[in-house]
């Protein structure tokens, strides 16, 4: 696998725990609709959450989270949309990224809620 990639596994591993660690319900990983895929679906009380991960090894050519683009948000949008319509849910939708930063020094989280209105 290369580099990238594990960098990216790992990245969304920790996002797990961490939400686990605040009381998410996690739903699905990694689920896909068409061209777009959901790195997480969780839940907390009445909101069912799409979380984005971004995961870096060095901030120097910006934050994780500032890798999101409008095509990446509107596909994920859809999958969400698809996801709730075919499991029949009556919940609010909410769209977080957590943002990573993983090397050998550290490991940064920033957790962005309801992050599609804040970029």
């Amino acid at each position: 696998m290369a580099q990238h990639n594990e960098l990216g596994t790992a990245g969304e591993q920790i996002a797990v725990d961490y939400l686990i660690e605040k009381g998410y319900e996690i739903k699905e990983q990694n689920w896909r609709f068409k061209k777009a895929e959901i790195d997480i679906i969780a839940q907390l009380g009445n909101s069912l959450i799409a979380v984005e991960v971004k995961t870096r090894s060095t901030d120097d050519f910006g934050d994780p989270q500032d890798f999101l683009k409008p095509k990446q948000k509107n596909l994920l949008i859809g999958a969400m949309d698809e996801y709730v319509v075919s499991k029949d849910l009556n919940v609010e939708v909410r769209f977080d990224v957590i943002g990573i930063i993983k090397n050998q020094k550290e490991t940064k989280i920033e957790h962005f809620e309801d992050a599609f209105f804040h970029f």
